[in-house]
């Protein structure tokens, strides 16, 4: 068959260019591009790893931190609170001692004004005894034309206001 002999002449040199490009190709592609291509790409995911590690480190401190921000707020409310407290308490005793010296004064204002009342009942009292005495004299200077003692009359009258003898 001379066509195959044919093809084999012809194609041989065709052949051999091809091969001789795509090694060509692939030298200048595998050896000199390739190597470059696969460090960036290692560097690439190096950066990548690394920047990664250094988020989760960051991350980890953030939770650090609000779990420290957390316990200290929780420690400052509690403190608050017990200032709270102890303000409420010191503002109640304080109330307490205000409201018994308030009552100490009102308990001794009462007796005074007591004392005061029974001074003035014991006042009205004599004066209504000194003005039934005087009464009672000229009364009984009138009605009679005897002219009785003061102590006499006195006596009388308080037996009668009074109730004794």
């Amino acid at each position: 068959m001379p066509q195959i002999a044919q093809i084999a002449a012809t194609y041989a040199s065709q052949l051999f260019w091809l091969l001789l490009v795509f090694g060509t190709i692939f030298v200048v592609i595998g050896l000199g591009m390739y190597p470059k291509i696969q460090g960036t790409v290692i560097a690439r995911d190096r950066k990548i790893e690394d920047d990664l590690a250094e988020a989760r480190r960051a991350n980890e401190a953030a939770d650090q931190l609000e779990e420290d921000y957390r316990k200290k707020m929780n420690e400052e409310h509690a403190a608050a609170h017990q200032a709270i407290e102890k303000a409420r308490a010191e503002a109640a005793r304080e109330t307490e001692r205000k409201l018994a010296v308030a009552g100490e004064e009102n308990d001794a204002l009462l007796q005074s004004a007591k004392a005061d009342l029974a001074e003035r009942r014991k006042s009205a009292r004599q004066e209504i005894e000194d003005v039934a005495v005087e009464a009672a004299r000229e009364l009984v200077a009138k009605l009679s034309g005897i002219q009785p003692e003061p102590g006499e009359a006195a006596r009388e009258v308080r037996e009668i206001m009074h109730g004794t003898d």
